[in-house]
């Protein structure tokens, strides 16, 4: 049994450095337009050529050379990559070049090339690369697991050198923390400061680095953490200090969140603000209950109002969409009362979620 290879990670800057590419094919393809992404000066050895690397040379983004392989080619290149159909041709690219020092991978065969490039892919600003020597299908498989598990925020991808403050309003959906957006979960694991509402999903906040910063603004009947004035002057204050503040809310924020409010107190304060929607709770709580808010032949809409602001009721009275009722348990009574004054059946059928 061969004794593992002994081998050292590097990362290359190759930025405007020349790398030769042998072969045409659907490989030598792959690797060019890496290697072009890289910021390399790419050259091409191949009698034939697939369209994309005919159609990158026609626009004089690599050198395609429409000859075999020359010993001549090594004149010059930082790197070597010999992506041919024939076991042969690589094996003496790979020689000739060891013989010259220069580093060459061999893509047919992992086991025999003295260098060989890792599984990459880039999420979220982070390049992940793995390499498991000579089994590239199972770095592809670990590399694709960590990229999944970045990409919806189960992994820290939180930013440790300061940058820019800014402010990122986070609608956190009904409060599950697995019916949050992908976008919500990587921003609240990228903040330094986490401004949260009783109704959001909590859950997250269990797996935060111990240095952020958590404040509880939660509101319920009666009593108020902090006043939205306060609410609005601590995501100012955080981000002008140069921290990431996400403002953490319940549903969506611009459902009846304020979220609007925290918007403008950001725009006139110069600091910069993102919203990331969520699934407001007028049509989540509904659903959780088994309740459309629409029904073919019963109701082609619904309407969305805040118990606090009622508003016309003669209007609300006549409508025959739907009526969801936001932050209406303590004004009930005199809502239905007026709807029914105004002329809404008093056998209207009605559910209370809370």
């Amino acid at each position: 049994m061969r004794a593992p290879r002994m081998t050292y990670p590097l990362s290359l800057d190759l930025a405007g450095k020349s790398v030769l590419v042998v072969g045409g094919g659907p490989v030598a393809a792959r690797r060019v337009r890496s290697l072009l992404e890289a910021g390399a000066d790419v050259s091409v050895v191949a009698p034939v050529a697939v369209d994309a690397l005919r159609d990158l040379a026609a626009t004089g983004g690599i050198a395609w050379h429409a000859r075999a392989f020359a010993s001549s080619d090594l004149i010059g290149p930082w790197l070597v990559h010999a992506t041919t159909d024939d076991p042969s041709t690589n094996a003496r690219i790979v020689t000739e070049c060891e013989a010259q020092r220069l580093w060459c991978v061999r893509a047919d065969d992992a086991s025999r090339s003295p260098a060989w490039t890792p599984a990459s892919t880039t999420v979220q600003g982070i390049t992940i690369a793995v390499t498991s020597g000579a089994d590239p299908r199972r770095s592809v498989a670990v590399r694709n697991a960590i990229a999944e598990q970045l990409a919806v925020g189960s992994l820290p991808i939180r930013p440790q050198r300061p940058s820019d403050g800014r402010v990122v309003l986070v609608g956190g959906g009904p409060g599950a923390a697995d019916l949050i957006t992908v976008r919500g979960r990587q921003e609240v694991r990228k903040a330094d400061v986490i401004v949260y509402d009783r109704l959001a999903p909590l859950e997250l906040l269990d797996y935060l680095d111990l240095d952020v910063e958590l404040i509880d603004a939660g509101k319920s009947p009666k009593h108020h953490t902090m006043t939205q004035e306060e609410i609005n002057a601590v995501i100012v204050d955080r981000a002008l200090s140069g921290k990431r503040v996400v403002r953490l809310k319940g549903g969506d924020p611009f459902v009846l969140g304020r979220g609007s409010e925290e918007v403008q107190a950001c725009v006139n304060a110069g600091v910069r603000v993102e919203v990331v929607p969520g699934i407001s709770s007028a049509l989540a709580g509904p659903l959780a209950a088994g309740i459309p808010v629409t029904h073919r032949g019963t109701s082609a809409g619904f309407t969305v109002i805040s118990g606090h602001a009622i508003g016309d009721v003669s209007a609300l009275a006549a409508s025959d969409l739907t009526l969801v009722v936001l932050m209406g348990v303590a004004t009930l009574p005199r809502l239905v009362s007026e709807l029914v004054l105004h002329g809404k059946g008093a056998d209207t059928p009605i559910a209370i979620i809370e």
